[in-house]
């Protein structure tokens, strides 16, 4: 069965990797514009728009996965800093705070012809940042303009206090939402190929 990740993000990539799933990537070149107000509806129309896109570029039966992540908070979204002086804004604004992460995912099934979009939630929960300590962080993660926000499994651990919900949201997908969906599409886990 042939399973597509429709998404050129290394922290994804490294998730599928880490279970042994067997899957290539198509990336999708679509814009990331939406008009969708709530967080969980706005990543699940992006999600969807690269699944597409990676739908129009192959041939035959595939199943195709894409996914979105932002962080939420205080009714703004945060998305890829695109200097860093935003990054340094972005984590002042979130230090001593809970902000959520929003991953929405689509599955374009056309082995059965079905389209599947959701989204999933974890809230994150900072420590008070100074600084000093904001100013070391975006002279020192490399990784700032690729991630949403922060990078989580990098410097910005030092500062995260707890984390409520499935951490793999947080890094952009996750195995087991994914899992539960694809089960739902019908399929079993030897349906899979994975790495011995």
């Amino acid at each position: 069965m042939r399973l597509i990740l429709a998404s050129a993000s290394r922290q994804r990539q490294d998730i599928f990797n880490m279970i042994g799933l067997k899957y290539e990537v198509i990336t999708s070149d679509v814009e990331e514009n939406s008009n969708e107000k709530e967080p969980d509806k706005y990543v699940e129309e992006l999600s969807l728009n690269k699944a597409k896109s990676v739908c129009n570029q192959i041939d035959g039966k595939a199943i195709i996965i894409a996914a979105d992540t932002i962080i939420y908070f205080n009714n703004k979204k945060y998305e890829k800093p695109k200097t860093k002086e935003e990054a340094f804004y972005n984590m002042k604004e979130l230090s001593g705070n809970k902000n959520s992460a929003y991953t929405g995912i689509t599955i374009i099934d056309l082995y059965k012809n079905k389209t599947v979009t959701f989204s999933s939630k974890v809230d994150v929960c900072f420590k008070d940042i100074s600084e000093e300590e904001i100013n070391w962080y975006v002279n020192n993660e490399k990784k700032i303009f690729k991630c949403c926000g922060y990078v989580p499994e990098g410097k910005a651990s030092l500062f995260i206090d707890k984390i409520e919900g499935d951490y793999n949201t947080l890094l952009g997908i996750s195995p087991s939402i994914v899992f539960e969906k694809l089960k739902e599409l019908g399929y079993s886990i030897s349906d899979f190929e994975f790495e011995s």
